[in-house]
């Protein structure tokens, strides 16, 4: 019954937020986005594979300034339209075993509560639960800031988006140059993956998460304008410490690596990301995990010892033939997008490297911005997988996505 009483309770506090803030000199702001998609496959592995509505997510980010120099903030998604039970069917993952599996459907997720304390432009502090600024996609992760209708998938098939942890952060600018310095929660090993890498050992199944061994982060942005800018962003932690139940007795260190850019100027826009990880006794931890408990609703499949991905996506505003203003609220961006990633880049010991699990797709579509705060998106994937039959994996989309 409880449950019932959350969700209610907190939309009315964001409800009062949000009219608080209409009084400029209040210290509550509230700012958002959201996302629905609908999809239609053609996939040959799975030519049975239905269409479908997604209510993605919808965020909600509050914000409070006390003072000065310190500020409270807040983001809180709500996933896949709401909360309880779904049920999955995995016909790919599961050591060639067809089965049926109990897991989350819709969420509500806390992505970030911290404490601010803004001191000077060289030297700031974040402290409380924090995105991890790994990638491109954490710092651009609203539906007008990539052009599918999903996030981009070469970067979130190897690490979880939006990245979330518990710890304190070290921030600043030193002129054009931006940097981040995280110590945080690190990863759990027992949902890590053929498919998806390390993406499930982001710690969402239990109401705690395990703190045995921190990670470590960090990020250096170069910003030649807000609108164009290239980095490095690395991620290092032991995952075996982080585990339920101590049933390991060796080290499992997981390593990331990436470089980033994007420009987006007048009417051309350019993103791109290169994407390398590792992780230390890939085999030793597949062999555990083949035997841990269904309950824990984890995949239980090989993981491969290090995981590569890059893209790049291009497009072009064609309306800015047509109009003499610069500027003009209706944008109609022609996009195309290249991926490669492949999860299982090097595999260790008798693991078989599944081809599948390496993939190249071509994306091509229109997205049309009828206001600078909402978005109609179509795209259409051709994906193919390493392996030699059924290997094509085509896909028409289409989405509206807005921000507040």
């Amino acid at each position: 019954m409880k449950k019932f009483l959350i969700y209610p309770t907190i939309l009315g506090i964001l409800i009062l937020l949000s009219i608080s803030a209409v009084a400029d000199t209040n210290p509550f702001s509230v700012s958002g986005y959201g996302i629905i998609n609908y999809a239609n496959f053609d996939w040959e592995i799975d030519p049975n594979r239905r269409a479908a509505i997604d209510v993605e997510r919808f965020v909600v980010a509050p914000k409070y300034q006390i003072n000065d120099t310190i500020r409270l903030e807040a983001e809180i998604e709500f996933e896949h339209g709401g909360t309880g039970s779904t049920m999955e069917f995995d016909k790919f993952e599961e050591f060639g075993e067809f089965e049926m599996e109990i897991e989350k459907g819709g969420e509500v997720i806390v992505e970030k509560l911290a404490a601010v304390f803004s001191i000077q432009p060289e030297l700031n502090f974040r402290v409380g639960h924090i995105i991890v600024p790994v990638g491109l996609v954490v710092k651009r992760h609203r539906p007008q800031h990539y052009f599918t209708t999903t996030r981009p998938e070469a970067e979130a098939h190897i690490i979880p988006t939006i990245w979330h942890e518990t710890g304190v952060e070290l921030f600043g600018a030193l002129g054009s140059l931006k940097y981040q310095v995280q110590i945080i929660n690190g990863l759990d090993s027992t949902g890590f993956s053929s498919r998806h890498w390390i993406v499930r050992g982001h710690q969402l199944r239990f109401e705690t998460v395990n703190a045995e061994a921190p990670a470590f982060v960090g990020r250096l942005d170069y910003v030649f304008d807000e609108n164009a800018t290239v980095g490095i962003s690395g991620y290092f932690g032991d995952t075996a410490a982080n585990r339920p139940k101590p049933d390991v007795d060796f080290d499992a260190y997981v390593g990331i690596a990436s470089l980033h850019g994007f420009y987006e100027m007048h009417a051309v826009k350019v993103r791109g990301l290169f994407l390398w990880g590792t992780l230390q006794n890939a085999h030793k931890l597949s062999k555990v995990n083949r035997s841990i408990s269904n309950n824990l609703n984890v995949k239980r499949t090989p993981i491969g010892s290090s995981a590569i991905g890059w893209y790049i996506e291009a497009g072009y505003d064609v309306l800015s033939f047509f109009r003499k203003a610069e500027a003009s609220s209706h944008v109609l961006d022609v996009f195309a997008r290249y991926d490669y990633y492949d999860t299982m880049a090097s595999v260790e010991g008798l693991i078989f490297d599944n081809p599948r699990w390496e993939r190249t797709t071509w994306t091509f579509g229109v997205n049309y911005h009828v206001h600078p705060k909402l978005v109609f998106k179509s795209h259409y994937s051709l994906r193919k997988l390493a392996q030699k039959d059924l290997n094509k994996e085509n896909t028409f989309a289409v989405g509206l996505g807005f921000q507040y």
